[in-house]
């Protein structure tokens, strides 16, 4: 366990905006701002640079935008360890599926509340995926949306044993790992090790990653909208 404080990198093209995060980040105890960048270039070479723990990515910026410099973060091996949470205004919720698929380990609007915004921080720094619920739905409908062809990906799922897939249904489900853990009547950390197995046989970064996959099998169906 270290007690070094987890490493925040800013990247939006409104400069006021990044102030603002920066002053909450700044004066809350536990976390650090390594850095700031108004472009999607300069986050991937901030990301590579810097290597912080958390990159707050806005989506909208001029030459690159936020969903292809998150999936050039997630590909660089210079940034193998940076997790990605993208922030968004509520019409821009289109992104996504986009997003999670770039490598993205969670998305929060941004007139979510400040100690929300900090909560996932935290989360997503400690390797788990983070939704705001209005985002949960809008991945469900575009997964909704996809033609079949797209989604059989049987074996992708080589290697996962059956309490396995019972565990990634119910990540794709939403829930958490004590209530899957109170579903299956397993322990906490029981789960915690299955859910750690998925990650490491389905060569997912985090718990986001592991509901696209859920999804893109089709152990989980989406309802048709």
């Amino acid at each position: 366990m270290t007690d070094s404080p987890v490493r925040v990198l800013i990247v939006d093209d409104q400069a006021l905006l990044r102030g603002s995060f920066r002053v909450l980040v700044e004066t809350t105890p536990g976390l650090t701002v390594v850095g700031e960048a108004g472009t999607g270039a300069a986050a991937v070479e901030l990301a590579e640079r810097e290597r912080p723990d958390v990159v707050l990515m806005d989506v909208r910026m001029p030459q690159m935008d936020g969903i292809e410099a998150t999936r050039r973060i997630a590909a660089s091996p210079a940034a193998a360890q940076v997790r990605v949470l993208i922030l968004t205004t509520f019409d821009l919720d289109e992104y996504v599926y986009a997003a999670l698929r770039a490598g993205a380990s969670g998305f929060l609007l941004k007139d979510a509340p400040p100690e929300d915004l900090l909560t996932a921080i935290r989360v997503v720094a400690a390797g788990e995926g983070l939704l705001a619920p209005t985002v949960t739905r809008r991945l469900i409908a575009e997964f909704a949306r996809l033609p079949e062809p797209d989604r059989p990906v049987a074996r992708e799922l080589t290697g996962v044993t059956e309490r396995e897939r019972e565990v990634l249904v119910l990540i794709g489900r939403g829930l958490s790992n004590a209530e899957i853990a109170g579903h299956l009547g397993l322990s906490p950390a029981t789960v915690k090790t299955h859910v750690g197995r998925l990650l490491g046989k389905l060569q997912a970064r985090d718990r986001a990653q592991l509901v696209i996959v859920a999804y893109r099998t089709g152990l989980v169906s989406a309802p048709r909208i």
